[in-house]
């Protein structure tokens, strides 16, 4: 049985220093949107390409609790 593929560091990165770049919370990072906009996404559908990849992953971090996974990145941004 194989191991799944770990996930790529460097998309991690790049998600937490990703811009919302319209709507009412432009200019946010995406992992600092609130939830209920989040969830709001989720419901409405997410944008195409890689902007719709990011929100669907703050979406499944923020639904699931996993907000803290961010907090040693924060000084980095």
């Amino acid at each position: 049985m194989e191991n799944p593929p770990l996930p790529d560091h460097r998309e991690f990165l790049q998600l937490a220093r990703q811009r919302m770049p319209f709507g009412k919370y432009e200019g946010r990072l995406l992992i600092d949107l609130p939830e209920p906009y989040v969830v709001w996404f989720a419901r409405q559908g997410f944008p195409e390409g890689k902007l719709g990849d990011m929100l669907r992953t703050v979406y499944e971090i923020k639904v699931n609790g996993l907000e803290y996974l961010f907090e040693p990145l924060r000084h980095l941004l």
